[in-house]
Formats: C-alpha cells, structure tokens, sequence
C-alpha cells in the first residue's frame, strides 16, 4: 500500500509482570497490546523479551543483543521490581535503568520507562525513593513513565486484583495494566 506506515517494532524488557507469571499464555498485558494494536490498526510488531525473575542487571546485560537484533523503533523497560524484592541497592537500580534508557536512545529508539511498586512492608520512605527513581530516569532521557499497577495496587481492596503470592497480578488485572501503559505508548507508536 503506497503511503502506509512501515511497521513499528516494540521491545517489551521485563520481569514476571510482563512475562505472564502465572497466567494463561496470551493472557497478559503484552499479548492484550499487540491485539489493541492490531485492532486500532497500527502497524506495529510486540516483542517480548520478559523473564520472570529478571532484575535491572540482567535486563542491562541483555539489552545490547536485543537492540541488534530486533532494531526495536520503542524499547518499553518494565524492571526494578525484583531490584526491590532482593534489597539490591536503589543506586544500582537507578543506574541500570539510565544505562538501558540512554542504549535503547542511542540505538534510535524511543523509550517508555514502566514503573512499579514495593509492597507496603519495606516502609515509606524505601517506597517513596523506589517510585522516585523511575521519574528521575526518566526525566533524564527525556522518556515518559506509566504506573503498570495503578488502580491495582493501590486499589480500595488490592487483593481482588492479585495471585496468591500478592506480588503477581491477576489475569483480570492484565487489562487494567495495559491502560495504565497505553497512553504513554500510544503518542510514542504514533
């Protein structure tokens, strides 16, 4: 088709909550935006290179492979939150994520840094700095930043909205987590 738009592609480089931890295959909130982007006619081709269980070090050392070989035009990074469950230090996750923000940039793509949060027992303040770190990266980079939990974890009742564990969410939960992240991706697909 003359003038169409040549197909976007988007890295997703996250942990568990990307990764469909405990849900049906196809159920996640990955899978659900490559359906939004099929059905609102953006061509667009979703990569998934989530691990569950991945940290800020690991998703840094995957990052270089991945931007050769997939050319990705967005690269969406979803970690820290296993940063956080390990008691790793902010500093380090803060600097893993710029590190990953600046090569996705310099790589010519554009960046969406998704944030998350800790569970309400490691204290106010460790909480306040954890969700501050995703701003000031990226504020940085000049990247956008969405909330994948909001309306979930800080729901009126959370729990409804959680597996057993109380750290992965439900599969009814994965569509609420996609439009925690659409409107931000949404100005950087088109």
């Amino acid at each position: 088709m003359a003038g169409a738009a040549a197909p976007r592609t988007i890295l997703v480089v996250g942990d568990s909550l990307s990764a469909e931890y405990g849900l049906t295959r196809g159920a996640g909130w990955v899978p659900l935006l490559e359906d939004r982007l099929s059905k609102q006619k953006i061509p667009a081709k979703v990569i998934n290179a989530s691990i569950s269980g991945d940290t800020t070090s690991g998703g840094r050392s995957r990052l270089p492979a991945l931007l050769a070989q997939n050319k990705p035009n967005i690269v969406i990074i979803e970690l820290g939150g296993n940063d956080a469950l390990r008691g790793l230090p902010l500093q380090m996750t803060e600097d893993n994520l710029a590190h990953m923000a600046q090569a996705a940039r310099q790589a010519g793509a554009r960046v969406l840094i998704v944030s998350v949060q800790v569970p309400p027992n490691y204290g106010a303040d460790y909480a306040s700095r954890f969700a501050g770190l995703f701003e000031k990266v990226a504020k940085a980079n000049q990247a956008p930043v969405a909330f994948l939990l909001g309306g979930i974890a800080d729901a009126p009742d959370p729990t409804r909205w959680f597996q057993p564990d109380r750290i992965h969410p439900t599969e009814e939960a994965q569509p609420r987590m996609l439009d925690n992240v659409w409107p931000e991706l949404k100005k950087l697909v088109q």
